[in-house]
């Protein structure tokens, strides 16, 4: 039996951000011009945070605080977090895969928590 998908498994959007990384106590420049987005991500970050593709986008290209999160299954592909606000000052949280070539893949966003917000708020 053989299964057809009307839609494909991801979703490229484009972006073009220049982001600030402290890496290695160093501080490097990095941009980021496509989000990659799967579809159970999308699907997840709507039913269990309530949180859609805009949302992050704005994040992304607002005044959001970036950090690096943890090292990667892959070399050069570490995880990376931003927290920023919404245009509607919602506070978010967004976890995502800097991947080569200026993509980036979008893990996970959900709200703050009260000690990540404060965080925030104090840079």
């Amino acid at each position: 039996m053989f299964f057809s998908r009307t839609r494909p498994l991801f979703q490229v959007y484009s972006l073009c951000v220049d982001i600030m990384l402290y890496v290695k106590g160093e501080r490097i420049k990095v941009r980021i011009e496509r989000l990659i987005w799967l579809d159970e991500i999308v699907e997840k970050l709507g039913k269990k945070h309530k949180v859609v593709q805009e949302e992050v986008r704005e994040v992304l290209e607002g005044e959001a605080n970036f950090r690096f999160v943890e090292k990667g299954n892959r070399p050069g592909e570490n995880v990376y977090a931003a927290m920023g606000r919404t245009q509607s000052g919602r506070y978010l949280i967004i976890f995502f895969i800097l991947k080569k070539k200026a993509d980036a893949l979008v893990l996970s966003a959900r709200d703050m928590t009260h000690a990540e917000r404060k965080r925030y708020e104090k840079t």
